[in-house]
């Protein structure tokens, strides 16, 4: 009688795993902190039932209507000269009134913006 042995398997390691994971979460501690900060003074629109979406750059809507990005004074014009077409992210503040805030986004998407996300405080979370 023959007999056939069959090739004994080796135990996956886990160790590989465990690197790739350590590997993991130091990128994104690295990456999460490259982030500017907002403006502090700015009060957010909560909207907690709702996806959002967290910025890596963000046009700022002012309460007295003033759009600002990266700290500095800016208008839909200048803020779209050079973009093409791309989706534009808005952080509105609570008391923007709500015609400013759809008067500034209908700019946006007449300039060229294939979309507007307006970010609120659960999407900063």
């Amino acid at each position: 009688m023959i007999r056939h042995d069959r090739p004994s398997r080796k135990r996956d390691s886990t160790i590989p795993l465990i690197n790739v994971v350590f590997l993991m979460l130091i990128f994104f501690l690295i990456a999460g902190t490259v982030a500017q900060p907002l403006d502090p003074d700015l009060e957010l629109v909560n909207t907690s039932d709702l996806d959002g979406r967290e910025p890596p750059d963000a046009l700022v809507l002012h309460t007295d209507g003033t759009l600002s990005f990266r700290g500095t004074p800016t208008d839909p014009q200048t803020y779209m000269t050079g973009r093409g077409e791309e989706p534009v992210r808005i952080v509105p503040d609570r008391n923007v009134s709500g015609a400013r805030l759809i008067e500034v986004t209908g700019a946006l998407r007449l300039l060229g913006a294939t979309a507007v996300f307006a970010v609120t405080e659960r999407a900063l979370e």
